[in-house]
């Protein structure tokens, strides 16, 4: 739910397979089935008396699920390079050979971009001009407190879940803030219309981003250190006034939640691609390097499926989907057939060595249609 149409097959298949983390992993994730609550909102399709639910709709805990993934993997016998940056990648016959590092080179045979809102960074160092703006969010947890929502629930003006310590996560939802940086005017083309068509939703800011990103180079030699050393995490200082109205909405919908403590809040930068549907995809004059990135908010709930299809791409594997919606191209197909135009430059020296759904009324009870469901 709250995705695009192009989303839903690979929601599903990462439903199922959160589902299954525990056992393969052999480590708690924090997965629940607990189901999900959208609210109807001011400028939504829905009237007033009209909501959206899917009762097995599931959540987990990405404190728990992250640390559980990456144990898994080193048990399997992956490799862990912590505090390492990524400078560069070197080819050979015109295909990936080897990833340069600030702690030395490490040859194979591919690699996957999964670099979040670095992603666009990283590909322009190798010619790729790849679609791709930030978004800053911000996020605060509660102490444990009883009375709350016993789903995640999100409306107009912001979400909120359950923890599995008996806390909540609210964020705020409409107006989102996204960063004027000269990388944005650049792309404006690209996202114009996405920004017209939600403008009710979005807020252009200026801040701190627009002067770090005209000191940022485009371009550096992968021998020597690179802007993913000199700035290592995308960790913004949380907007504390947005947390606060935020907040004050989710108190008033929820009095029992008044006057819990607020134990702690951050910041962070989303990758958003055009039309919010991810690239999960080779590098287009690259052979053997896969990109996956811009999913636009979506990344932890679709990270499992996202995860398989990436490694599926790589090793040249039946993909669980169709892999056809989150291609990188010109022209790519999206919600209910229709085309996004993505004019990605390419140059020709781009290779450089070195449980359901249920719309349901609140007048009229019986009148829900089920539709499939999405995590």
């Amino acid at each position: 739910m709250g995705r695009a149409v192009a989303e839903y097959p690979l929601g599903i298949e990462s439903l199922m397979l959160w589902q299954d983390l525990k056992t393969r992993t052999g480590r708690d994730t924090g997965f629940r089935r607990s189901g999900i609550v959208y609210a109807a909102f001011p400028g939504a399709r829905l009237a007033d008396t009209d909501g959206l639910m899917t009762a097995d709709d599931g959540r987990a805990e990405p404190s728990l699920a992250a640390s559980a993934l990456a144990e898994a993997a080193r048990d399997a016998g992956a490799v862990n390079l912590n505090n390492c940056a990524v400078r560069g990648l070197e080819t050979k016959a015109g295909r990936v050979s080897a990833v340069g590092t600030a702690q030395g080179v490490i040859r194979c045979d591919g690699a996957i971009l999964a670099a979040g809102a670095w992603s666009r960074l990283f590909c322009a160092n190798l010619g790729i001009d790849l679609p791709q703006v930030r978004v800053r969010s911000s996020v605060l947890r509660t102490a444990p407190a009883p009375g709350g929502p016993d789903m995640a629930l999100g409306n107009g003006r912001f979400g909120i879940r359950p923890r599995a310590d008996g806390g909540y996560t609210i964020t705020r939802r409409g107006r989102v803030p996204v960063q004027l940086t000269c990388d944005l005017l650049l792309q404006s083309s690209r996202f114009a219309r996405g920004l017209v068509r939600n403008r009710r939703e979005i807020a252009v800011t200026v801040d701190g981003s627009r002067m770090q990103d005209l000191r940022t180079p485009r371009r550096w030699q992968t021998d020597r250190p690179g802007p993913f050393e000199q700035d290592r995490v995308l960790d913004p200082d949380p907007q504390r006034r947005t947390l606060a109205r935020a907040w004050r909405d989710v108190v008033r919908v929820f009095p029992a939640l008044s006057g819990v403590p607020v134990v702690e809040s951050w910041g962070g930068i989303i990758d958003v691609a055009p039309d919010g549907v991810p690239v999960i995809d080779e590098a287009p004059g690259l052979p053997g390097l896969v990109i996956a990135t811009g999913f636009s908010g979506h990344g932890f709930g679709l990270g499992p499926g996202a995860g398989q299809m990436a490694a599926e791409i790589a090793t040249g594997a039946a993909t669980l989907i169709d892999p056809a919606p989150f291609r990188i191209a010109p022209v790519r197909t999206t919600q209910a057939g229709r085309t996004t135009s993505w004019p990605v430059h390419v140059p020709a020296n781009a290779v450089t060595p070195g449980a359901e759904n249920f719309l349901y009324r609140a007048t009229i009870p019986l009148n829900w249609t089920p539709v499939r469901s999405a995590v």
